[in-house]
């Protein structure tokens, strides 16, 4: 799961690079559109400075969650994990090969639905994986 989310997050940052280049967007339904950004602050433009801090302590957790990471027979922890160790590899990637310097790369994001902040794909799977790993929490406790 985690090699399929990286692979459609770094496909698709390279679509958005290539076809939104120039301040050019695609509309797709309402307000939904896609439209180029660069987001070189932490999650939703917070973190400013504070970044490359912030990426060494996500790359650390990513490595510890691959290492330690025993899903079980449980398929709902293996899609969670697998969809957060997916997204912040594609943005850790960005971070790293995507600017002037280790870790200080700014993470490609082109989803725009105009009333929340622009994002990636990796965004969305990293929302997706912690929210299936709270439902799942919530579900082994009852």
């Amino acid at each position: 799961m985690a090699a399929g989310v990286l692979a459609a997050d770094q496909l698709s940052k390279a679509w958005a690079l290539s076809a939104l280049a120039d301040g050019h967007t695609v509309s797709i339904v309402g307000p939904v559109r896609f439209l180029l950004t660069y987001n070189t602050a932490g999650a939703f433009g917070l973190g400013g400075a504070a970044v490359p801090f912030l990426a060494v302590v996500a790359l650390g957790l990513v490595v510890f969650m691959a290492s330690t990471s025993s899903t079980g027979s449980d398929p709902r922890l293996a899609l969670a994990v697998g969809l957060v160790l997916g997204g912040a590899v594609g943005n850790l990637a960005d971070r790293m090969f995507r600017g002037r310097g280790m870790l200080r790369g700014a993470v490609v994001d082109f989803i725009d639905f105009r009333v929340w902040p622009v994002f990636n794909l990796a965004d969305a799977a990293i929302t997706v994986g912690c929210l299936l790993l709270l439902w799942a929490g919530w579900r082994t406790r009852e």
